[in-house]
């Protein structure tokens, strides 16, 4: 999936021959949506949290992609580690980039895979390539744009995977869960595809999410731990792999739960 025209802000070029990879330092920027900050975790030094108006956005582990800080990153993770062939490699359209912790772990996980990703804003795109470098990163491509817009660009049956994560704060982008964006993703997605939506905070009208994609799997904490936070939707229009998905649950720590909102 190749971004084409003057959408795109950068792909996967290398930094250029023996020019090693900066250590990232933290700072503040001016953006978009607000301040972003990015800032070292101190007790996991290869590790980076950026923050828009001090709401997380992303935690970037630069030695080590598989370590997923965020848990509704982990709820994407026990998803797409259900899905057979294991290491078979995915067309990926992600929806909302910040630091682009689920396209790092899914270059570890399944190498070969192509990730467009759409970012609506332009100078957080910048700040994160310039700290973290998104350049590098293999078979990423970045477009700068509405993610209700750019969709429809698309080509019909092109992607395995659709990933909805676009927030302003704590305020999902507003048309994801419609019924015009919901039809281009399944337009988008191949006939097994899977859509996966990151939901936060109130109540979210799914009910367009429903109608289109019959099959569906909400993962959340275990109640019982106290937990609070992010949900994830996972849905097609064919059944979901969920006894893969309790199994890889099961084992999971901090705690989850999967729960399918529909009869298999």
């Amino acid at each position: 999936m190749k971004c084409a025209g003057n959408h795109v802000l950068m792909s996967n070029r290398p930094a250029g021959p023996g020019k090693a990879r900066m250590r990232p330092v933290p700072g503040r920027r001016e953006v978009r949506f607000g301040i972003a900050e990015l800032s070292v975790d101190l007790s996991r030094p290869s590790g980076w949290l950026l923050t828009v108006n001090g709401i997380a956005q992303s935690y970037v582990d630069l030695d080590d992609p598989t370590y997923l800080d965020l848990d509704y990153t982990r709820y994407l993770s026990y998803v797409v580690d259900s899905l057979e062939p294991s290491d078979a490699p995915l067309d990926v359209v992600h929806i909302g980039g910040g630091g682009c912790t689920f396209p790092r772990y899914l270059i570890a996980v399944r190498p070969g895979s192509r990730h467009l990703v759409i970012e609506a804003d332009k100078l957080l795109a910048k700040f994160v390539d310039e700290r973290l470098g998104l350049r590098a990163l293999p078979g990423v491509e970045l477009r700068i744009g509405d993610g209700l817009t750019e969709i429809a660009t698309l080509p019909a049956a092109s992607a395995h995977l659709v990933v909805a994560d676009a927030y302003e704060g704590l305020r999902m982008a507003a048309g994801i869960t419609g019924a015009e964006f919901t039809g281009q993703v399944a337009r988008v997605l191949r006939p097994d595809g899977v859509y996966l939506l990151n939901l936060v905070g109130t109540r979210h009208e799914l009910d367009a999410v429903y109608e289109v994609f019959p099959h569906r799997a909400l993962l959340d904490g275990d109640v019982f731990a106290g937990y609070t936070g992010n949900q994830v939707l996972a849905a097609s229009r064919v059944p979901l792999p969920l006894d893969a998905l309790r199994q890889r649950v099961e084992q999971a720590w901090p705690p989850a739960r999967v729960s399918a909102t529909t009869l298999e």
